[in-house]
């Protein structure tokens, strides 16, 4: 891993501690702990695009919030550029969000739907920024521009609004503070195939233009395959395996990614040859309230051996020079 990345994060843990209310049947205990994330550790380097993949639940939603301090850690340590901002509050922390803007994984919901789009993106300005009206209308002109979207858009409200413009607004409010790093969540999933493409061509744009690294939280694999530098993969709250794009795609290693890669929609046997042979996942998902001790997709893993069924969840392992393996039978 680099050792000067732009934001680290060592042994990160959110525990979500659940009461349940009087009355009301459940087949958990009255107090309950859900184990979002569990002992992640990665480095985002300055400039790259980083995903982070895995299905639904996997906790790459909420390891993304605990990176932009949105929600705080139950352990573990978060650095940028050096700093420790695992705990600031106040001054700090306004000067890190700054910093690290998020887009979210909704436009239509993350957007106020009674406010203007000059409104909404003004606001970060008037909070940050010391500038008079004018200055502030022809720094919301010049975003709009930005992410290719005309002037005079900024008097319509959000509902007026298509999903793609819409994810641009989103964008453009994110970069209204000239931030260093993007936490993208699922930037494209409530988008059609077309403007998909229209709005990962803008995101490669901006982040040459504004020298930028990205977080892209996501589980469309075409996404990861088109623009990221690194991938980290998640099952059950931990990473079980990190690696350059292109080695992830070309050897997988874990048992999981495998499963996910098989997966991915293709039109030609060209295609399909690129892939590993279709992995057809059965058995449970274990819960987050009681996540085992031994391997997290013991459960579902058609490569376990008997020495899997026996040990403690293991640590990540380097296989090859960046590639890191949560897995006993990969050697």
């Amino acid at each position: 891993m680099n050792s000067n990345p732009i934001l680290r994060a060592d042994g990160l843990c959110k525990f979500f501690f659940v009461r349940r209310r009087k009355g009301t049947l459940s087949l958990f205990p009255e107090h309950t702990t859900v184990k979002a994330v569990n002992d992640v550790n990665l480095s985002v380097n300055e400039n790259e695009n980083y995903a982070i993949v895995g299905e639904s639940g996997s906790g790459k939603t909420t390891l993304g919030y605990i990176l932009a301090r949105v929600f705080e850690p139950t352990s573990g340590a978060i650095s940028f550029r050096g700093e420790d901002i695992t705990h600031i509050r106040d001054q700090k922390l306004k000067e890190y969000r700054r910093r690290v803007q998020m887009v979210f994984q909704d436009p239509g919901s993350s957007l106020n739907p009674y406010q203007s789009i000059e409104s909404i993106l003004s606001l970060p300005l008037k909070i940050y920024e010391k500038m008079g009206k004018k200055e502030r209308q022809k720094r919301v002109a010049g975003l709009l521009e930005t992410v290719h979207l005309p002037p005079e858009i900024m008097k319509r409200h959000p509902g007026a609004l298509s999903g793609g413009q819409k994810q641009r607004i989103s964008l453009a409010r994110a970069l209204a503070l000239n931030p260093r790093l993007l936490i993208l969540d699922e930037p494209t999933s409530a988008l059609d195939v077309s403007v998909q493409a229209k709005i990962l061509h803008l995101l490669q744009e901006l982040k040459q233009s504004f020298g930028l690294t990205c977080i892209f939280i996501t589980h469309d694999l075409i996404v990861v395959r088109n623009l990221a530098d690194r991938v980290a993969v998640m099952y059950l709250g931990r990473i079980v395996e990190m690696a350059p794009a292109q080695a992830v795609f070309a050897n997988p290693r874990h048992p999981y990614t495998k499963a996910l890669l098989s997966a991915i929609p293709v039109i030609s046997e060209e295609e399909k040859q690129l892939l590993p042979e279709e992995v057809i996942l059965e058995g449970e998902i274990p819960s987050l309230v009681n996540p085992p001790e031994t391997c997290p997709f013991l459960s579902r893993c058609e490569e376990k051996r008997e020495v899997c069924e026996r040990s403690v969840c293991p640590d990540l392992k380097e296989v090859e020079e960046g590639h890191w393996v949560r897995c006993l039978s990969v050697s």
